[in-house]
């Protein structure tokens, strides 16, 4: 046998790396790693970067800096499953990281991560792929990308997967993206709802909770509740609740449920099926504050549809809402008071809550909470509205206190709604004046100088409902509530300016508190406002009017007409025509004037300083001797005899009966020049009575100051015996007459005789009247020419007087300024062959007043331009 000979070991292949095994421990050394060529060493430098990042956020920004983003996006799409396997379980962990996020964006690789939800994939690649989704798609900019690349629709599909994990990542990145209108679009045409609602029966509380949310948002839209309602999901809803286990799901229920019920089919198909009552039962029974509040929210979604509110109404919601009143949870007081403001749009519900709701409400008023307030305050607003008997309730139930400490609440909703009940409650006398005792006009100053317009609207109407009383009115001036008010009425929001002028114009109705309004600027602010074709109303333009009602002189002056219920008092005075926007100036200031060629001021003025003894009273004798001083008598007469004829329709005519026998004693007198004379020399006076009297004859003919030299003594407008003895002598001859007709021609020849007498048009160019003006002005010093001075008058001399003297025995009649010193006096009549539609009373008609050409005439007004024209 041969010898054995050993075989000898072939060398390696001199082009052949030798297999090397390394063990690392710097994460830089393995993010190099990843831009190898070798499947393996890609794979195993995944897997130890994947459990480097999930030790927490540290290692994740450390990876960032180190670059291992970009090569890891490149192996989202490598041929080897592996790799590409655990490049996406990567990127599932880093896009938690806010800066990743970002980076990923730049990248764009959201095509290469939705790719990876194929059907064809692997679970756990599902599971990481769909957690990169849910982790990105919290931001808009990363939810418009998904949305973009079609990962909806892979999305959905996998929420039918075995994995639960894939399903949670899966729902929360659908759920955010649901935010947007456009993807819940979407998500209807992909038929989403079904595989959601089979998620709530999901036995992981995580992913029944994700859907829950989901069908909360997606449930705004009317098609997705369709849908919901097809897919018989309600019954789902109603089963959560029913289950006390799912009690940590019962909230977010609830939230679907009441979008639900916004729709009418839905709410029928809940209430048939018995689900409502159990809604109802569920939300006043349970014991978690927030189920209670979000069933109480529930309800109020669905009351604002009046077919809802009357199947609620039907369901005894009421009495569900008022035990929720009861809550000890602040939000569930809240909620529930919401709902009982949006029911009360059911007149039903309204008188339910009467006895049952207003006096719990009333409590929550009291409560430290201003949102409680608030909301309470809301509740019984809307409760009160338009409804005397929920008024009474509130008032009987003493909420009139804490409403009014709720007008100094912090909040302005709170605010605005107290001073809305208040107006409700102040439409009723009784009421009104409760409340004016509880100091309101104080309270609502604060809330008149608000900076919220709602505020100050409803704080501008609260004034226009309590102020309907002089004391009221007196008590607001005094606290200095008139100033916030007329600076309302510069408002730019229309609601806040209308309301101010409403306020202003009720409290106009005294003439104290109508001469402050003017005094802090309101009548200008109103002319300025009512110039202006955008800011004017309705309200505004009365506010104006009842001031100038109580400004008869600047009334007169702009407008040129004053009506039969604009009664002359004395400090009354004609300026002349003034255009918009022009001052008027005051009367003292005019009678403080040098004389000039300007139209002389007519001034209407019966009072006087001198007053004959008492024994010279109730002498039929006097004739011209004597003249009444105080209009307030004449007046208090004349209103009574227009309640006793106001059926007549002849605007404040009367009878006299209950005056031909009243004594002069009542009224202040002075005396006349001629008849204080001729009495005197008539009883024998001495020569130092005479010049006493003389004295005070000067005294009544020129202007003057009282005290001239003494600060404390106001300054008193110019007397006026003549038309003093005017007055006394038509209140003795005419007033006794009965016949209106007859009592209106003898006035108009009283004033004819007293004005120059009858002329005739041929003869007014040589009447001189306009000498006589000017004698009277250089006499007087001054423009400004009693009445009673001038002896040779006109047109608008007679009118004015002709008005003034009516006016003070309860003749109505207006006072109408014409062009060219035209003026004249319309009054109403009855037609007694008319008869017209009322109880078969004479018609009414207007006639003019002739006190020139044949005094005492009356002719009917058909056509005012012409008929003017042809009379004038």
């Amino acid at each position: 046998m041969g010898k054995k000979i050993k075989k000898e070991v072939e060398p390696p292949p001199k082009d052949v790396f030798d297999p090397l095994m390394i063990e690392s421990k710097k994460a830089a050394t393995v993010v190099l790693m990843l831009r190898s060529p070798e499947e393996e060493i890609l794979a195993k430098a995944c897997e130890a970067i994947y459990k480097f990042a999930l030790k927490g956020e540290e290692n994740k920004a450390t990876l960032l800096e180190l670059g291992a983003v970009e090569p890891l996006t490149k192996l989202l799409t490598h041929e080897d499953k592996i790799v590409r396997r655990n490049a996406t379980m990567i990127f599932g962990i880093l896009a938690s990281n806010n800066d990743v996020k970002k980076l990923l964006r730049e990248l764009d690789v959201m095509n290469s991560v939705i790719a990876q939800l194929a059907p064809e994939e692997e679970v756990v690649i599902h599971e990481f792929a769909s957690l990169c989704l849910a982790n990105m798609s919290a931001e808009y900019t990363s939810k418009v990308q998904i949305f973009e690349h079609g990962g909806l629709e892979p999305l959905i599909r996998l929420l039918s997967s075995p994995d639960p994990d894939v399903k949670k990542n899966s729902m929360e990145c659908i759920y955010n993206l649901v935010q947007d209108f456009q993807c819940r679009t979407t998500l209807q045409e992909l038929n989403a709802i079904p595989p959601i609602l089979e998620l709530l029966k999901s036995e992981y509380p995580v992913i029944q909770l994700l859907a829950l949310k989901t069908l909360g948002v997606i449930t705004n839209d009317k098609e997705s509740r369709t849908m919901l309602r097809d897919n018989q999901g309600l019954d789902h809803l109603i089963k959560i609740l029913e289950t006390k286990e799912l009690n940590d799901l019962h909230i977010e229920a609830l939230a679907v449920i009441a979008n639900c019920l916004e729709d009418m089919d839905t709410m029928v198909q809940i209430q048939q099926t018995g689900g409502l009552k159990k809604l109802l039962s569920f939300a006043e029974n349970s014991t978690i504050p927030d189920i209670q509040k979000n069933a109480a929210k529930a309800i109020t979604k669905a009351a604002y549809d009046p077919e809802n509110r009357k199947l609620f109404h039907e369901q005894e919601v009421e009495k569900c809402l008022v035990a929720l009143l009861g809550s000890e949870n602040d939000g569930t007081k809240i909620a529930a008071s919401q709902a009982i403001s949006a029911m009360c749009e059911n007149s039903g519900s309204k008188d339910f809550f009467n006895n049952q709701g207003i006096p719990q409400l009333i409590q929550l008023l009291k409560s430290d909470n201003e949102e409680v307030r608030e909301a309470a305050a809301l509740a019984l607003a809307n409760l009160t509205t338009c409804n005397p008997a929920n008024a009474n309730a509130a008032a009987e139930a003493d909420g009139i206190d804490p409403l009014i400490n709720v007008l100094s609440s912090k909040r302005d909703g709170a605010i605005a709604n107290a001073a809305t009940v208040l107006t409700n409650m102040a439409m009723q006398e009784p009421l009104r004046l409760n409340i004016q005792n509880h100091d309101i006009m104080h309270a609502i100053i604060s809330p008149l100088r608000s900076a919220n317009t709602v505020v100050q609207s409803k704080a501008a109407l609260a004034v226009a409902a309590t102020a309907c009383d002089v004391e009221a009115r007196t008590e607001l001036r005094n606290s200095g509530g008139l100033e916030p008010l007329v600076e309302l009425l510069r408002s730019k929001n229309d609601e806040v300016r209308k309301h101010a002028s409403w306020a202003v114009m009720v409290c106009a109705g005294d003439e104290l508190t109508a001469n402050e309004l003017c005094r802090l600027g309101a009548l200008d602010i109103l002319e300025e406002v009512n110039l202006s074709g955008t800011r004017r109303n309705k309200f505004s333009e009365a506010a104006y009017n009842k001031l100038l009602n109580n400004n008869l002189s600047l009334k007169y002056s702009q407008t040129g007409y004053l009506s039969s219920s604009n009664i002359i008092n004395d400090g009354f005075y004609d300026y002349g025509r003034i255009n918009p926007g022009t001052k008027l100036l005051p009367l003292k200031e005019l009678c403080l004037q040098e004389p000039s060629d300007l139209r002389a001021v007519l001034l209407i003025n019966s009072k006087s300083d001198v007053s004959p003894p008492s024994s010279m009273e109730d002498k039929s004798d006097v004739g011209y001797g004597r003249s009444i001083s105080s209009s307030s008598s004449l007046r208090r007469s004349s209103k009574e005899k227009t309640k006793k004829n106001s059926y007549h329709f002849s605007a404040g005519f009367g009878s006299p009966i209950e005056d031909k026998s009243e004594p002069a004693s009542g009224r202040n007198t002075v005396v006349s020049k001629s008849a204080t004379k001729e009495k005197g020399w008539r009883k024998g006076r001495g020569k130092k009575e005479e010049e006493k009297v003389k004295e005070e004859e000067e005294v009544m003919v020129v202007p003057k100051f009282v005290g001239e030299g003494s600060s404390d003594k106001e300054w008193c407008p110019p007397s006026d015996p003549d038309f003093s003895m005017y007055v006394y002598e038509v209140t003795k001859s005419i007033l006794p007459i009965t016949n209106i007709k007859e009592q209106i021609e003898v006035l108009a020849k009283y004033v004819a005789e007293k004005m120059g007498g009858k002329i005739t048009k041929e003869k007014i160019p040589d009447f001189s009247w306009e000498l006589h003006i000017s004698e009277l002005k250089f006499q007087l010093k001054s423009n400004v020419i009693p009445i009673g001075h001038v002896k040779k008058g006109i047109f608008y001399h007679r009118a004015l007087l002709f008005k003034a003297l009516a006016d003070r025995i309860g003749i109505g009649c207006s006072l109408v300024r014409g062009e060219y010193g035209r003026a004249w006096n319309e009054v109403m009549l009855q037609n007694e062959s008319r008869k017209g539609v009322i109880g078969g009373l004479p018609a009414p008609e207007v006639y003019v007043v002739d006190l020139m050409f044949h005094p005492g005439g009356l002719m009917k007004l058909r056509s005012r331009e012409a008929d003017l024209y042809r009379f004038l």
